[in-house]
């Protein structure tokens, strides 16, 4: 252990608390200036945050290094393979006709009008078992191109999209955090799912399509021409048909069908569902068949089974041969290399910040505050959000410091407990959070941009779903 981080871990609040705080909050500006005034890649300014507050922490040289090669790694190892899988899995549905069925069936059924709420529910049935970033990484592609035929502002599409992946995310098990949160606590799963469902939808509601309409103002743009990946209308049509790499519309055959195409998007989805279904109905009366579910439901099988599907209907299906599937999968992986840097120095900088012990810096301080234990809960994970960056960790943090202060406390109260931590972990994405990173260059934001929507979003979310978890806490 560094000298910093048993530091942090000593009893009482000290002169290196307050020093680490405010070294974590120079670190983060540092990185918004090298970006945003001095035009310097996101990788290499979160390389060179992370050195500046490893050193400022009295972190060693070494640590400082180990740190942020582990952030990296976890990073990447938990995220960068499905982004790998859902950039291959969007460039088949794209090439294929199947985002334009999808993008043609909800524009002719749904209207304009109702698009944004069409893929709010779309976002939360697609994210209810899955990661927020495997969700948005199925989902790009369609929000684009409805962007694109639907004329509407991207984030009149994306902002309902990316808010019920998000809600869902933080507040519904069968998602990590929650789970932890649900653990720690020693809340009823049961009732904290009952809960976390009336709060979840309104806040979805009034983050996603309703909020919408603020951001497309906000940030008036409209569809990429290409992201994470996924080619789409514009990057086709100008592409040299001459060359045998470059895919073509020419060359589909017969485009999926809708229930095709669907069926092909929802299978990791199921898969996943399956794992979560069989950890609570055969969790110990059907061994076998909960390890089957638990191995298929895993991310990066479900995602490779999808790929190997999608390569079935969304290759050899409509006309494609072996040498034509292999290049557009080959050609998905390209454009993703900056995504996969950015995500993963991003989780460099978290790790950064957790091991010069910020947030054990910040559980000294709600452990002696008095302040009442819901808005400790909430505040608590808001602290540890904003610092590292990571939903999870803030939830588990928080989780484990107010879980033992929550003894005695009914069961209603212990679901609505996990719930404000879980409220309280989406607060204020920011520079180094992996999620802003993924959102910013999938949609081909600028980092202005980026906190305009999508981290005032989270931010919303964050205040909207605390204020409903508040309301039942005092009608319960």
């Amino acid at each position: 252990m560094s000298a910093a981080t048993a530091a942090a871990k000593s009893g009482s609040w000290n002169s290196h608390d307050t020093r680490l705080l405010v070294v974590a909050v120079l670190g983060i500006g540092l990185i918004v200036v090298l970006i945003a005034a001095l035009d310097l890649h996101p990788f290499l300014a979160l390389i060179l945050g992370s050195a500046v507050v490893g050193f400022a922490s009295g972190v060693s040289s070494q640590d400082v290094i180990s740190n942020f090669e582990d952030g990296v790694g976890s990073t990447l190892k938990e995220v960068g393979l499905l982004i790998a899988l859902g950039a291959m899995l969007g460039k088949l549905l794209a090439e294929s006709g199947g985002a334009e069925r999808v993008v043609s069936t909800l524009v002719d059924r749904a209207g304009p009008r109702l698009l944004p709420w069409a893929m709010g529910l779309v976002a939360v049935i697609v994210g209810l078992p899955m990661f927020f970033e495997i969700g948005l990484v199925l989902l790009l592609p369609v929000i684009v191109l409805v962007t694109k035929r639907s004329g509407l502002p991207l984030m009149r599409i994306a902002i309902p999209a990316l808010a019920g992946l998000s809600v869902l995310h933080g507040l519904i098990p069968p998602h990590p955090g929650p789970l932890v949160a649900i653990d720690q606590i020693k809340a009823p799963l049961g009732i904290t799912l009952a809960f976390g469902l009336l709060v979840a939808i309104p806040t979805a509601i009034i983050c996603g399509p309703l909020f919408s309409i603020v951001a497309a103002k906000l940030v008036p743009v409209g569809a990429p021409t290409s992201a994470g990946g996924v080619v789409t209308d514009d990057a086709v049509d100008t592409a040299d048909s001459t060359n045998a790499d470059q895919p073509t519309k020419a060359e589909v055959a017969r485009p999926p069908s809708f229930a095709t195409t669907l069926a092909t998007i929802l299978f990791p989805v199921v898969l996943m569902l399956c794992k979560a279904l069989a950890d609570i109905v055969w969790n110990d009366s059907s061994p076998r068949i909960k390890y089957v579910a638990d191995f298929i439901g895993e991310p990066l099988v479900a995602l490779t089974l999808a790929v190997l599907l999608a390569m079935v209907t969304f290759g050899f299906a409509v006309g494609f041969d072996r040498a034509q599937i292999s290049s557009r999968i080959g050609a998905s992986l390209g454009p993703i290399a900056a995504i996969l840097l950015i995500v993963g120095a991003g989780g460099g900088f978290k790790q950064t910040l957790i091991g010069a012990g910020i947030g054990d810096s910040i559980g000294k301080a709600a452990n002696n505050s008095g302040v009442p234990l819901l808005i400790i809960g909430w505040l608590l994970a808001v602290a540890i959000r904003l610092a590292t960056g990571s939903a999870t960790v803030a939830t588990t943090t928080a989780a484990g410091i107010v879980g033992p202060l929550a003894a005695g406390t009914g069961s209603a109260h212990l679901a609505l407990l996990a719930l404000a931590v879980g409220c309280g972990s989406l607060f204020l994405s920011h520079v180094n959070d992996a999620g802003f990173w993924l959102v910013n260059q999938s949609f081909g934001l600028t980092v202005g941009q980026t906190f305009k929507t999508w981290s005032v979003m989270e931010t919303l979310i964050s205040l909207v779903g605390f204020g409903f978890v508040s309301i039942l806490w005092f009608v319960t």
